[in-house]
């Protein structure tokens, strides 16, 4: 018997992508949103470097968070959607709504069309982003702390935050017999599949490019693609996902000092150009007053958000890879693709 067809929202990017390659070697039909078709070729070459040939197991569907138009086509027939897609640019956004709108009233348009569709269950990615920022670091966060979007926070944690919100207020609302189970990412890393990969996998290329003179002092949480994606199909299938957030971390924090010894111990002369001293923390929040993209690092020094696993693990049984094993499948993917010299990055 075939499988249930799953639709994945944002197909061409990291995560994404990888939910795709985890459902079809599950045995799943997949059909999956690109803004334009011809991201079809891009998609299909990512999937290969991963190992899958999608063949007529994969279709695409054109489909944009900011408009109505081809989500009901998307959503048709399908059993079950992975909500994966949301804007992640590089540089900060002049107005924090340019990320708050389409996170938002994406995340509520992908969740109707489901909804009048008769979709089983919607699994959002959402972010830490929207767990621990805000608020005191103390204690580990878990799925029971939410981001005080009141508080200084930049445009993308707020965009995180506000979206997962409107998604369980939806659902509560109006969603009908939809299911809805969220998955919360810290750092992701791992394997990257093309040049379309995410904010965290740059900071490996430019410390293998040797284009960070010093390190700061912040630590970061650390998850593995492919355990995303697995974290992601088992909140799809698993009855105790139903209605439940999952904080996907592998475990202890990483500084960046931690990260930057690891790629020069292991990866010898190909790791040359990767920085080991720190950065004063007075410097860093000097030049922020003046670059936005420093200012960012700067609220974060010295700051150590640990989160906790343990619901994944327990309810769902999750096991996640190593700290270790992710930032090395990271980097060597990098430069086995020939990226680290080339600064193109993007997607979430």
């Amino acid at each position: 018997m075939e499988k249930e067809l799953v639709l994945v929202t944002g197909g061409s990017g990291f995560i994404g992508a990888h939910c795709i390659l985890a459902l079809l070697s599950g045995g799943y039909r997949v059909r999956t949103t690109v803004r334009s078709l011809t991201r079809e070729a891009e998609v299909r070459a990512m999937l290969q470097a991963g190992g899958v040939e999608a063949g007529d197991r994969l279709s695409f569907a054109v489909a944009d968070l900011t408009q109505d138009k081809g989500w009901a086509e998307a959503v048709a027939g399908c059993d079950f959607v992975l909500h994966v897609a949301s804007p992640f640019p590089l540089a900060t956004p002049k107005h924090e709504d340019e990320l708050i709108v389409p996170a938002r009233e994406g995340a509520l348009r992908v969740l109707k069309a489901a909804r009048d569709a008769g979709v089983k269950r919607v699994v959002l990615t959402s972010s830490f982003a929207a767990v621990g920022y805000g608020q005191p670091t103390d204690k580990p966060f878990t799925e029971e702390n939410w981001t005080d979007t009141t508080k200084p926070v930049s445009a993308y944690v707020k965009s995180k935050a506000l979206a997962e919100r409107a998604a369980w207020d939806f659902l509560a609302r109006e969603g009908g017999k939809l299911e809805l189970a969220v998955v919360n990412p810290v750092g992701v890393f791992g394997p990257v599949l093309g040049p379309d990969f995410s904010t965290s996998v740059e900071i490996v290329r430019r410390l293998l490019a040797g284009q960070v003179p010093g390190l700061p002092n912040i630590a970061f949480g650390v998850v593995d693609v492919r355990d995303v994606a697995d974290l992601h199909l088992k909140a799809m299938t698993d009855p105790a996902a139903r209605g439940q957030r999952f904080l996907a971390i592998a475990g202890d924090l990483v500084t960046m000092q931690e990260a930057a010894i690891l790629l020069k111990t292991k990866l010898g002369f190909v790791a040359d150009r990767v920085p080991t001293r720190t950065i004063p923390d007075w410097i860093l929040k000097v030049v922020g007053l003046f670059d936005k993209s420093v200012a960012q690092i700067a609220m974060e020094l010295g700051k150590r958000k640990r989160a906790s696993n343990d619901k994944a693990r327990r309810l769902l049984g999750w096991k996640p890879r190593t700290n270790e094993e992710s930032l090395l499948a990271t980097a060597e993917s990098l430069i086995k693709l020939g990226l680290v010299g080339d600064p193109k990055s993007q997607s979430r």
